[in-house]
Parts: structure tokens; C-alpha cells; sequence
């Protein structure tokens, strides 16, 4: 790795939902530290088709601040999403990706900074403990290290979106075709050299989460089935188990059928076997049918976001 010290311009990329209070913090939160750090920078706002007040508050903040630049979606498309449609518009030498409800600490980004500075193109930030729900704590513990057990990648453990991306793997990043994005999968498969930087992640401040046990099943499965073979070869695997099984069961009853003829014959070991048998095919089909989702979602090829307005759009400036 070799210092650079030339690089000094920044992006921010925030990802807002529901987050009205917490945008004008956000922006008084990040400016502060980009002027301590000296550094110039851009504050790119998304606005994933919130149903608060966020538009107006983000008109009104572009209004005042001619660095900050809103995205405004014609409806929600995802944080994923949305960090991909700040990157369309990001011109920095490197940018940042933060949740817009500030459990993604601003201040960190210095130490982001550092460590990119000495060479490192990926920094991202280590939640080693979580303010809140202990339930949803475990949970994600849990997913880190399953994903990594399943997948042909290795995802840093406890690493969400909030990290700073150099350019070169920011515009890789932005050059993949595929719409289901899951960020921090697909910055790990990129590669380059990467680092992460340790921190405890304080629970919601404004506002309700509209994060639950259910769509956190569905980050799993978008992680899982984006970066993993695995459970199509759990599928053979278990096809094998089950024909091995049945040649067992076939070889037991002609056994007894002749050395115990007399012996009435029951429903029970039938019906257990149907049941199981059906949960097999089931399950195996349920598997399959998620990856054939996947396709085609793929194959409509629609676009990833639809943008209905920018503020303080820098593309417009330059013409």
C-alpha cells in the first residue's frame, strides 16, 4: 500500500427513510467533522420515497447549502438502492455510506479518513456491540456467521454499509449490471485491500425503525442466495440421503414381507414417509423457486431507482 496524500475530496452518501428529525442533525453532524478534517466534500442526500416531511426539509437544506445535493425517488426502491443512485451523482475521490437515522456515527469518518490515507480503499465501520433490541443483536451475529459458512465470498463479520469506498472500487461498484444490489456482499467481492474500523452502534434516536424479523429473514435471503451455491448443493445432497434412505426402507420390507408373512401391515410408517418425502420435495422446490426469482428479476432488466428530482444537481452546474 503506498500513502496518498493528493486525495482530499469527499462524498457522503445518505440513505434517508422516515428520517426528518434526523436529517438537519446529520448534516450539522457531517459538516463539523468535514471542516475539522479540512478536507473538501459533497453531502448527497437520497430520499427513498419517504412519507414524512423529508423533501421539504431537504429543499430547504439545499436551499441554504450549495455542498448538499438531495435525491429525491419516485417511491421507495431500498437503501441499497438508493446508495447506488448517490453514486450516479458522487464525483469525490472516495465516498461514504451512512444510514440516515445517525446510528452511523459522522464522527467515525476520521478514522475512515486515516486509514485511507495510509493506502487502505475500502475502510468500513466493525459494529462490536449494538445499542437496543438484544434479540435483533443476536440475529445479526448469527447471519455474519452462517453467510460466511454458505458463501463463496467472506463478508467482514458485524460489517454493515456504513464504510468509505475509494473511487476505483466505488465506480466497480456502480458498473455491475445486477439489480438486486446487497452492498456489502458485493464490496467484499470486488476485493482490493480493505480494513475495518471498530465501533458500538447506538440504537434509533428519532423516530420508529421500520426494520423487523421478518425483513431481516429477507436480508438474509437476499445475501445468501446472491453469493451462494450452497443450498442448491444441499438440495442434491439431500436427494442422495433420501433415495439411500428409500433403497434401505425397500430392502427392510421385502425382507419381512418374507420372513414374516403373517404380519398386518399399518398405515403409520406410509404416512410417516409421505410426510417426509413431501417436506423434502418441498423445501427443495421452495429453494429453487427463490434463485428463479432472482433470475428474473434479473432478466426484466428495469432500472434500479427512478429519480423524480435533485437538488443542487452538480450535473446541471456544469453545463
Amino acid at each position: 500500500m503506498t500513502t496518498n496524500n493528493s486525495k482530499n475530496f469527499l462524498s457522503a452518501i445518505i440513505a434517508c427513510y422516515n428520517d426528518e428529525e434526523a436529517i438537519p442533525l446529520m448534516h450539522n453532524r457531517l459538516t463539523k467533522i468535514f471542516k475539522k478534517m479540512k478536507c473538501n466534500y459533497e453531502i448527497i442526500f437520497v430520499c427513498d420515497g419517504s412519507p414524512d416531511n423529508s423533501e421539504k426539509v431537504l429543499k430547504d437544506l439545499c436551499a441554504k447549502d450549495k455542498q448538499t445535493i438531495a435525491i429525491i425517488h419516485s417511491r421507495n426502491f431500498s437503501s441499497q438502492n438508493s446508495f447506488v443512485s448517490g453514486l450516479h451523482i458522487a464525483s469525490g475521490d472516495a465516498v461514504i455510506f451512512l444510514d440516515g437515522d445517525l446510528q452511523d456515527p459522522p464522527e467515525l469518518i476520521e478514522k475512515f479518513f486515516e486509514k485511507w490515507k495510509l493506502g487502505y480503499e475500502v475502510v468500513y465501520g466493525k459494529r462490536v456491540k449494538r445499542e437496543g433490541n438484544f434479540l435483533l443483536h443476536l440475529c445479526y451475529k448469527l447471519f455474519y456467521r452462517v453467510f460466511n459458512k454458505l458463501s463463496y465470498i467472506t463478508v467482514p463479520q458485524d460489517a454493515g454499509d456504513f464504510s468509505l469506498i475509494d473511487k476505483k472500487v466505488y465506480q466497480s461498484i456502480k458498473s455491475l449490471p445486477e439489480k438486486d444490489i446487497f452492498i456489502r456482499g458485493l464490496r467484499a467481492w470486488v476485493g482490493f485491500s480493505q480494513i475495518g474500523v471498530e465501533y458500538t452502534r447506538p440504537k434509533r434516536v428519532f423516530g420508529k425503525s421500520t426494520n423487523n424479523i421478518f425483513k431481516n429473514i429477507q436480508w438474509a435471503k437476499k445475501g445468501i442466495f446472491s453469493f451462494s451455491n450452497t443450498p442448491l448443493e444441499i438440495i442434491s445432497y439431500l436427494a442422495i440421503f433420501v433415495v439411500f434412505l428409500s433403497v434401505l426402507a425397500m430392502i427392510f420390507y421385502i425382507s419381512t414381507f418374507f420372513l414374516y408373512p403373517d404380519v398386518p401391515r399399518g398405515f403409520t410408517t406410509m404416512f410417516v414417509l409421505i410426510l417426509f418425502l413431501g417436506g423434502v420435495q418441498l423445501l427443495s422446490v421452495s429453494i429453487i423457486s427463490e434463485y428463479i426469482g432472482k433470475i428474473l428479476e434479473e432478466t426484466k432488466n428495469r432500472p434500479k431507482f427512478i429519480i423524480d428530482k435533485i437538488y443542487n444537481n452538480p450535473k446541471s452546474k456544469k453545463k
